[in-house]
């Protein structure tokens, strides 16, 4: 479990977040059940660290002037421009006790229907799951090299490769792969489509 230094903090003024920030920290709010909100401040360099090694639903062992909480990162604001964390919402997790993350699938694999022309569509990027904040994966692997032209993978098709189960009906769709003409129809189609806009404009013009 990674360990994360914190400091709770007083100012909530955009002079004092700033401040902060300029110093190379981040504010954050931690906040649980049977725990009153937090503001605080950690070194956002060590958070980024964390969560782009570990993962987003790693479990952190926040310490706040010595006083150790196991946490789950819940929200992160980010600068896109600058690629730093601006704000972060910590949740104090019960180790015992279930609860529902939503977890990324990473498809592995080339599907033998990709090789075959078949193009490869994913409705589901993330599943939700539920286990214990320890058991949560960081992410689901789907081996997709087995399918096919016309072929799917449903949240059935994946076995749990951990305790953990899925919230999803068994039928849901991950991923698929689309014969080679429909994807040409579909191109035929949009291109058709703005040809006769413009045509169907000028009639009006003319009508005019």
């Amino acid at each position: 479990m990674a360990i994360l230094k914190a400091e709770e903090r007083t100012g909530s003024k955009r002079s004092s977040l700033r401040k902060i920030r300029l110093s190379g920290f981040v504010p954050g709010v931690v906040y649980g059940k049977e725990l009153e909100n937090k503001s605080v401040s950690l070194d956002s360099v060590k958070l980024l660290k964390i969560l782009r090694d570990e993962g987003k639903n790693t479990i952190i062992n926040l310490d706040v002037n010595g006083e150790q909480y196991p946490v789950m990162v819940t929200e992160v604001q980010t600068d896109p421009l600058k690629d730093s964390i601006v704000h972060a919402d910590f949740k104090v997790v019960d180790m015992e006790a279930e609860m529902e993350a939503a977890v990324p699938v990473n498809l592995a694999g080339e599907a033998e229907g990709i090789k075959q022309g078949g193009v490869l569509q994913q409705p589901l990027y993330e599943l939700s799951v539920t286990a214990k904040p320890q058991n949560i994966p960081q992410a689901i692997e789907a081996d997709i090299s087995h399918l096919e032209v016309n072929d799917v993978l449903t949240v059935g098709d994946i076995t749990p490769a951990g305790d953990y189960s899925f919230n999803h009906e068994p039928d849901e769709v991950v991923a698929s792969i689309l014969p080679p003409q429909k994807q040409e129809e579909t191109e035929a189609e949009s291109a058709a489509q703005e040809v006769e806009e413009p045509e169907e404009s000028n009639e009006k013009e003319k009508n005019e």
